[in-house]
């Protein structure tokens, strides 16, 4: 190379290593910031001990610089923070809680004990998981005494032989809320509430289709838990769709409510008119418009009625019935003469 190269040296400016220092985290780095599993995390966030900010490029939520600082300047740090998202399934929150497994079952059916999450194992049986900070607060409640260590209640039990189980939906309620929280417009305020209904429900709530599909956009899916059109699929979305009919009847006036805010906040896009006068039909140009050369012809059956200055032309016959069927066959003898005829 010749000694004529010149070579341009960038530096990093003071802006530059601003504006990386308030770039915000994506959700999997603001996981390994903390020293947390992925689950643990949006446990987290999920209950509100992290602040999620939306990204402007559409690409989810992320997490602040500053938001990791500030949890990394609490005390006990990241141990209570990992001890604040601690999630046990039956058993071991019954040896939390001290009693049996099946007293604890029954607890969470009667919604005395609210899960936060869910799984299905390789039976596809829901396993639910409970805070562990919620049960130990619970069992050091002494109004929970009775509870713990006597018989229950007959009409607690009385609900039991019913069938009752509550823990599909207290989970539920929990998981509007977190959307709800996370929401920070009305139409994703509406498209949660949306969530946990069906789509026959939201239907009938909200007729107009333009305004049903954009509140699909704001619609959160449910956490997947197998392939769509799979058993363990119908099952996760029947856990996350309202089941009870009281249940159905306070979310269908509650959307209503909502998609009324949403609408008076921003209407729902439509197409775009199209123009349809903008090149009339023939029989729609006025006739001042027309060129005064130009012969409009009429159909048959608007003919214009005959005048005496206008006399009805007579319609011609057919050429096969002009002639009759006497011309016909002399004419047809006449041509076979001629082809037979020979010369003396």
């Amino acid at each position: 190379m010749s000694g004529d190269t010149i070579t341009h040296v960038i530096t990093p400016t003071a802006e530059t290593a601003d504006a990386k220092r308030q770039t915000p985290f994506s959700r999997s780095r603001a996981a390994r910031e903390l020293g947390l599993k992925r689950s643990e995390f949006d446990l987290a966030v999920h209950l509100g001990h992290i602040r999620t900010l939306p990204d402007e490029g559409g690409g989810g939520r992320r997490v602040g610089r500053a938001e990791i600082e500030r949890l990394r300047a609490q005390e006990g740090f990241p141990e209570a923070l990992r001890r604040r998202v601690e999630a046990v399934g039956t058993r071991d929150g019954a040896a939390l809680m001290e009693v049996t497994a099946a007293r604890f079952t029954r607890l969470a059916r009667l919604g005395l004990v609210t899960p936060v999450k869910f799984y299905l194992n390789r039976y596809r049986a829901v396993v639910w998981l409970y805070l562990a900070d919620e049960l130990l607060e619970f069992a050091a409640d002494p109004k929970s005494a009775a509870l713990l260590n006597r018989p229950l209640p007959e009409a607690l039990r009385s609900q039991l032989d019913t069938g009752l189980d509550l823990r599909a939906r207290n989970w539920r309620g929990r998981q509007l809320g977190f959307l709800l929280r996370q929401a920070g417009d009305p139409w994703e305020r509406a498209g949660a509430v949306a969530s946990m209904l069906d789509q026959v429900q939201v239907s009938e709530i909200v007729r107009d289709p333009y305004e049903r599909a954009y509140l699909n956009r704001f619609r959160p899916q449910p956490s997947a838990h197998g392939a769509p059109g799979t058993p363990a699929a119908h099952l996760t979305e029947r856990i996350a769709t309202a089941q009870d009919p009281d249940e159905i009847e306070w979310l269908r006036a509650d959307l209503a409510r909502a998609v009324d805010e949403a609408r008076t906040h921003r209407p729902a896009p439509r197409p775009a008119r199209r123009r349809t006068d903008r090149y009339p039909a023939a029989h729609e140009h006025p006739a001042e418009h027309r060129h005064p050369l130009v012969q409009h012809r009429h159909p048959a059956h608007h003919r214009l009625p005959p005048t005496p200055e206008r006399p009805e032309r007579p319609q011609q016959p057919e050429r096969s019935q002009r002639c009759e069927p006497a011309k016909r066959c002399e004419r047809s003898r006449r041509l076979l003469g001629r082809f037979f005829r020979r010369d003396p």
